[in-house]
């Protein structure tokens, strides 16, 4: 089994932090770095493949907060303080990644990064007070100065520009934070050298703000100097001037960006910054009025022929803003997002919270912005339209994703997390282009969402943190949809599914509903103004002929709840379904023998087929039935048990499930996962623990009936918290192992007379695994029809769940020949 493994599909979703992301200047690169959790996501939006996110760096041991682009590096921080710098070579597929250096910045988050317009110079602030300055040199981090902020404050917002040419190693800095007023200093002796005489000296406070500074911009101005954009929390945007040498105060009119009532804020003031050859002059330009929240980012646009400036807010929107050429005064002329009074029935659809990040593409063509639901939403700019049109971007949980599965068929893959959404991910196919997207998004919760099994290719299940489960259908129109970009078999009878579906206010549960009046009465009313917002080839998901937009997805995907399955007493904690689909097993979270049973449901009138199964004493935490042969039921505990039940075990009665064979300390500690080898001659199934090992059970004839053995145990590194097993032939399976620290191995089993006996192993590189616990791994299905038909090809596709939010494909080659 050669190690010949690449990640085909890698989901997850952005921090809400506005420092969290940055677009690469670069044309050549075109890469965006986000922060995902406790990695950062690369992610190349202009790439003509489509692919979404094509790496994610791990390293930090905390939520990413701050990321910003060198010229040939990646800094990022986290909330534990910590500084990392990445090193990239190369571009595309080929593009490689190391870790350069690492550094402990601050004692508190790294909220924001400040670099320089040429060299390896930046600046961190920490939410310990303190702003650093750093350089990038021979293949380590440098520190070269540490400026205590006076009188003391967190910075949320750096800019830092350089004084003109004749001063290279003069700078000044721009601080914003939890005060009112804008801190700025200059900056004498910035070098690379790695003994630097550096000296920091506060200039100017500049005063005007009335609530704290969240984000900072500097673009250079057309006559020399630059231009400062702030964004407060007050609702409001600042421009200020910075002009070479002293400042000749110019009349300025009174307009709409003039706010009456403001007092004494706009007076005009000239303040200066100076090092001792420059200096620069700094004056109040103007106040953009126009959100209804506050304003987290702003950004002016590259190689624009007339400065624009992008500002991200909570109110749901984004604004370009431009200076109107004839009375100089600051307008908003596009706007983007959310434009109407009508925000959304709940929160839960994602309408609420706004835009925590706006940035502009290298050529300024392009606008990307990241909402609550750590999405990204994506426009592009026509010349010949002069619209800005929404395409599709990249999405994934912003919480630990818990479980995932596959369509029976292997059609498209499930999953679900603890952010209270389950996600439909499918691969997009349009000529020899093949790449992965979210296609729907099935159910929006209230609670943490445990498990996902899907019973048809049009029918799925969920747990969650209440004490029932819920069943829900596919409607005609996302069929149609993953029929017409993803090549996936509409059902045989397509009558019989629902049309759409919607949550009503203050509800849970999706409603069918047979008339769209609802839903095309939000969509009308966001789309009131045609020059500011379209979704390109049309809001219906019968019309697009891409992946539907992050609106989409939040308002428009959800399938209608068919069914609520009771009886349990707690939080649901696993699920599972034969391949046929026709009984659906689940269980429970427990302490008790009461409560820790195995409740089976007849999925075609969903009565629950009794009396439960008992075996065990604490919670179940996962079930699986088995496929070659089927009519077993293998059930593991963190009690230290597994058990097995045989269907119909005494007349035959397919509705009957009586208890096989039961293990009652099969592992050190408890058991976390158990997967059926496959095998036609024999029953062969895995256990896997907190005992960090894997072992491999054979049947066997006893004096009392069926017992199995434990025949083989893999020891490894870490706790066992996932296993699954890809049938191969009657020679046997290859077992995925994922564990508690992310790793993830494989392990080719062969069937022999005296039992199972693993041949190969090989570790999956950690560049590919997730950087917390695997949650969950789940092959993707064989079948003769569906569209999971890749490993007759030799290649297996595996998903994998984690607690660090991603969810990833990984394409995997089985090609091997056997071990003599």
């Amino acid at each position: 089994m050669p190690a010949d493994i690449v990640p085909e599909y890698l989901s997850v979703g952005g921090n809400r932090h506005s420092a969290a992301a940055d677009w690469s200047a670069s044309s050549s690169s075109g890469l965006l770095a986000f922060g995902a959790d406790q990695n950062v996501a690369i992610w190349e939006p202009l790439h003509d493949t489509g692919r979404g996110i094509h790496a994610l760096l791990s390293g930090h041991s905390s939520k990413v907060t701050a990321v910003k682009f060198l010229p040939c590096h990646l800094v990022t921080g986290s909330a534990s303080g910590d500084l990392l710098v990445f090193e990239f070579h190369g571009h595309g597929p080929s593009q490689s990644w190391t870790l350069l250096d690492r550094a402990k910045a601050h004692d508190g988050t790294v909220n924001a990064i400040a670099t320089f317009d040429r060299g390896n110079a930046f600046v961190t602030g920490g939410a310990d007070g303190n702003l650093k300055l750093w350089w990038i040199g021979q293949e380590k981090l440098e520190l070269g100065a540490t400026i205590p902020l006076t009188p003391r404050f967190i910075p949320l917002a750096l800019a830092a520009g350089l004084f003109p040419s004749s001063a290279t190693d003069s700078a000044f800095l721009v601080v914003g934070g939890t005060r009112n007023d804008i801190q700025v200093y200059g900056i004498e002796g910035l070098s690379s050298s790695s003994t630097p005489q550096t000296r920091v000296r506060l200039c100017a406070a500049l005063r005007g703000h009335e609530a704290w500074v969240r984000s900072l911009a500097l673009t250079p101005h057309p006559e020399g100097g630059f231009w400062l954009a702030s964004a407060s929390q007050d609702k409001y945007v600042r421009l200020w001037r910075f002009q070479p040498g002293d400042a000749v105060l110019a009349q300025r009119p009174v307009g709409p960006t003039v706010s009456a009532g403001t007092g004494d804020t706009l007076t005009a003031k000239v303040q200066t910054v100076s090092t001792s050859y420059s200096k620069y002059s700094i004056t109040f330009d103007a106040l953009l009025l126009g959100h209804e929240d506050w304003v987290y980012m702003a950004a002016w646009r590259p190689h624009a022929s007339s400065p624009q400036l992008l500002t991200a807010s909570a109110d749901g929107s984004l604004s370009i803003w431009e200076a109107d050429p004839a009375s100089g005064i600051w307008i908003s002329i596009s706007r983007l997002g959310q434009i109407s009074g009508q925000k959304g029935a709940t929160t839960a659809t994602g309408s609420s919270g706004g835009f925590w990040t706006g940035l502009w593409s290298p050529d300024g063509g392009m606008v990307t912005s990241l909402g609550r639901t750590g999405s990204w939403r994506l426009w592009q700019y026509s010349e010949q339209t002069q619209f800005w049109t929404q395409r599709h971007a990249i999405s994934g949980h912003v919480s630990s994703a818990n479980g995932v599965c596959w369509a029976p068929d292997g059609g498209y893959l499930l999953s679900t997390s603890s952010d209270q959404t389950t996600r439909l991910h499918a691969e997009w196919q349009r000529g020899t282009k093949r790449s992965w997207h979210e296609f729907s998004r099935p159910q929006i919760h209230g609670y943490d969402l445990n498990c996902v099994v899907s019973t048809s290719p049009y029918q799925f299940s969920s747990g969650a943190d209440e004490k029932l489960l819920r069943v829900f259908n596919e409607p005609k129109d996302i069929a149609k949809m993953l029929h017409r970009l993803c090549q996936i078999p509409l059902p045989p009878e397509q009558s019989q599914l629902p049309d759409t579906a919607a949550i009503p206010v203050l509800g849970l549960s999706n409603k069918a509903m047979d008339d769209n009046e609802d839903v095309t009465q939000n969509v009308t009313a966001e789309q009131l103004d045609s020059d500011t917002t379209s979704h390109g080839s049309g809001s219906s998901l019968l019309d697009i002929q891409e992946p539907p937009t992050e609106d989409l997805l939040s308002r428009h995907t959800l399938w209608p709840e068919h069914e609520k399955l009771y009886g349990h007493g707690y939080e649901i904690s696993a699920a599972a379904t034969p391949v046929d689909g026709g009984v659906l097993a689940t269980a429970c979270k427990a302490s008790s023998i009461d409560h820790a049973v195995i409740r089976l449901y007849d999925t075609n009138d969903w009565h629950e087929i009794k009396p439960p199964l008992s075996a065990h004493s604490l919670t179940v935490t996962r079930l699986a039935f088995s496929s070659h042969p089927p009519g077993h039921l293998l059930s593991v505990s963190r009690d230290r048990q597994w058990a097995v039940f045989r269907q119909g075990e005494d007349d035959g009665d397919p509705r009957s499930w009586k208890l096989l064979a039961i293990h009652p300390k099969a592992h050190g500690r408890m058991i976390l996962d158990g997967a059926w080898l496959g095998n036609r001659h024999r029953l062969m199934f895995a256990t896997a623990g907190r005992d960090k090992v894997v072992k491999l059970w054979s049947e066997q004839s006893g004096p009392d009936g069926v017992e199995f053995t434990c025949k083989v145990s893999i020891a490894r590194k870490s706790a066992v918290t996932s296993i699954s097993a890809l049938y191969d032939g009657d020679n046997g399976s290859v077992l995925a192992v994922g564990g508690d620290d992310g790793s993830i191995s494989l392990h080719r089993v062969y069937c022999t007379a005296d039992g199972p006996e693993v041949r190969e192993s090989i570790e999956v590189d950690r560049r590919f695994c997730p950087s917390k616990a695997v949650h969950q791994l789940a092959w993707r299905p064989v079948t003769e029809t569906g569209t999971g038909t890749r490993e007759h090809h030799g290649e297996g596709q595996l998903a994998v769940a984690s607690e660090d939010s991603s969810v990833r494909i990984l394409k995997i080659d089985l090609k091997s020949e056997p071990n003599k």
